[in-house]
């Protein structure tokens, strides 16, 4: 039986990672479309506070406004980034001679041939294709809207019906509330994760792009998204989303105080956001190890290239709160987890506490009290 199991599980194992190979252009959208779908729920209930919203709109047209609203959002976003990437591209050649005049100075002052160091290590690296293959890249994510747009629309059409079709796979009550309950607490802890990172992710990105316009960086919008996306990877986003725009400072001025500045400015933003106000408004949602972090960010990059290791730390999140709530896969989610702490185990009553029962032969043994000489 437990070598069946294992083989069982194994097999399973091994399609699950064809499927999302081979499925890959019809997974990533609507992966990103489940998460949309997520932050449109939050968005609704966010909308249902307003009581005019909640008394007058009907259920189906709160959703399409707060869908609506996310869309605009995002699509807005999508432009303003693509302009700053054109107008990236434009002006590398005034960034050539800026590395130029720094090579040269950091050759003669240091004796260095730094020239041939850059030649060995980048080799023949160029940023004006780097930075179109980033517009590529934005501009497929973007043509996917309409995909992304249709799945997220039909699945919040699919939630309206999605109780009649528990009801008939578990007509008994008891079972039907157990399967209810377990949904609802997974879909209020993936909306919970989901809203709270988006908001801090977007604080650090708006703080990012305050500290890059005033010290003068071009096209502060494009850095400001490039470091909303990547806090959505912890401590290995952070990083990257600092040194990126610093050493795009480097390139731009051919100072190095201007990089100093943003290593310093942007590097605080993500401290103070990520290890004072994150943690506060998180709790125990990002409850996962770091070891997993790294392998999740491998594993879903190898899968699905840059889109993946965007949604890498979100997904292992989501399997985390998912497996906690099923006895079976509990130990799974404990193991990925940072704590081993994946949810409040319910304690036992006061009332029902177990208390041990004493030995029968040890009582025998005991002997009776002497009774007080008279």
């Amino acid at each position: 039986m437990a070598l069946s199991r294992i083989a069982n599980t194994l097999i399973i194992l091994i399609a699950t990672v064809i499927i999302l190979v081979y499925g890959k252009s019809l997974m990533i959208p609507f992966i990103l479309a489940l998460l949309v779908w997520f932050l449109t729920k939050e968005a609704r209930s966010a909308l249902r506070k307003i009581p005019l919203v909640a008394s007058k709109f009907p259920v189906w047209l709160q959703s399409l406004l707060a869908g609506g609203l996310i869309f605009s959002i995002l699509g807005g976003i999508v432009r303003i980034v693509t302009r700053n990437i054109q107008t990236l591209s434009k002006s590398w050649q005034t960034y050539e001679g800026n590395i130029e005049q720094m090579i040269t100075q950091v050759t003669d002052r240091f004796d260095l041939d730094l020239e041939s160091i850059l030649n060995d290590f980048l080799g023949n690296f160029e940023f004006s294709p780097f930075f179109r293959d980033m517009l590529s890249s934005l501009t497929d994510v973007f043509g996917n809207a309409f995909i992304i747009v249709l799945y997220a629309l039909f699945l919040t059409l699919e939630e309206t019906g999605f109780s009649k079709k528990l009801k008939a796979m578990y007509p008994a009550k008891d079972t039907y509330d157990e399967i209810i309950e377990i949904i609802e607490k997974i879909d209020q802890s993936i909306g919970a994760y989901l809203s709270i990172k988006s908001l801090v992710s977007l604080l650090t990105g708006f703080l990012s792009f305050i500290a890059l316009w005033a010290i003068g960086i071009e096209a502060p919008v494009f850095w400001a998204f490039l470091i909303f996306l990547l806090n959505y990877i912890p401590t290995i986003g952070s990083l990257i989303a600092t040194a990126f725009p610093a050493l795009f400072a480097l390139l731009q001025f051919g100072e190095f105080t201007p990089c100093l500045l943003v290593l310093v400015i942007v590097g605080a933003i993500q401290i103070i956001v990520g290890n004072i106000i994150e943690p506060r408004l998180m709790g125990d949602s990002l409850n996962i190890s770091a070891l997993v972090v790294l392998l999740a960010l491998s594993f879903w990059g190898a899968l699905w290239g840059v889109a993946g290791m965007l949604m890498s730390v979100p997904i292992t999140v989501i399997i985390i709160i998912v497996f906690a709530e099923f006895p079976s896969t509990r130990p799974v989610a404990i193991l990925l987890s940072d704590s081993g702490n994946v949810g409040q185990e319910e304690a036992l009553p006061a009332e029902q506490e177990i208390i041990p029962t004493p030995d029968p032969e040890v009582a025998e043994e005991d002997p009776q009290p002497e009774s007080p000489d008279t």
